[in-house]
């Protein structure tokens, strides 16, 4: 496997070939990816939920992300590691620089940035300084109590209308990629076609570029709640594996998602 960059995704794009993409947090399960035809791992502050138990993200701290993107990078020196940035670590320019420079010498290729239109100066500060940025729109969980929980977002016109409006944004910043989350999957389509960079789906449907799954839910050992946008591929396959050739296998031939897991 060659080393994988921002180029090898832009390409991917441009010739219609999905991105896969998953969680992981420690080298082992990041060695167990990169072995078995993941092409992106993010360190998301996800971990605040599976790993340290919490009913949201918003405990985890920029030291935790950089400890398992540490750990992440060193299963893989291949692999393109996407570092999340946890609540209230990117509020303006200076403070992101600060905060995005610890993950990237932690091993990250870039970090990930929950919002809209707001991060503009942020986006373009970390870009000059060297930083890639991924944006992250639709339900983004570091705002789960604006929502008022887990819900699907983007369903009326004006808030599709914003969400493209916001992409956009994002892209003239100089973000690189999206992840698209809880979203209809037309809407989803729409960002899509709008952007000339990636974009990556969880609960966007399958017309996205590429697919990213929570580690934890493709095994099914989530506690409690699982996903309606996810799917327990070791129930499938019965071994590790496997289970993450098949998920690879779904994404690249168009089978996962399919419509039980996308929203209307």
């Amino acid at each position: 496997m060659s080393k994988i960059t921002v180029s090898t995704l832009n390409k991917m794009k441009a010739e219609q070939q999905k991105i896969t993409a998953l969680t992981a947090y420690d080298a082992s399960f990041a060695k167990l990816f990169h072995d078995n035809g993941v092409d992106v791992i993010l360190v998301g502050d996800s971990l605040g939920m599976v790993l340290q138990g919490g009913d949201d993200t918003l405990g985890v701290t920029n030291q935790d992300i950089a400890y398992h993107t540490r750990s992440v990078r060193a299963g893989s020196r291949d692999l393109f590691v996407i570092a999340d940035m946890p609540f209230m670590t990117y509020s303006n320019p200076e403070q992101s620089c600060k905060n995005a420079a610890e993950l990237m010498r932690a091993g990250a290729n870039m970090v990930k940035l929950e919002g809209g239109e707001w991060l503009y100066d942020s986006i373009v500060a970390l870009t000059q300084q060297g930083i890639p940025v991924c944006g992250h729109l639709g339900l983004t969980p570091q705002s789960v109590h604006v929502f008022g929980g887990f819900k699907i977002q983007g369903r009326s016109d004006e808030q599709a209308q914003k969400m493209i409006h916001d992409a956009k944004a994002l892209e003239a910043a100089g973000a690189q990629m999206v992840v698209l989350e809880c979203i209809p999957s037309e809407l989803a389509k729409l960002i899509t076609d709008a952007l000339s960079i990636p974009t990556i789906g969880i609960g966007a449907g399958k017309l996205t570029d590429g697919q990213i799954l929570v580690m934890h839910d493709l095994v099914g050992i989530s506690a409690g709640y699982i996903p309606k946008f996810s799917k327990n591929f070791l129930l499938e396959t019965g071994n590790m594996p496997d289970a993450v050739k098949k998920y690879c296998a779904d994404v690249k031939n168009g089978a996962f998602p399919s419509t039980e897991h996308e929203f209307k």
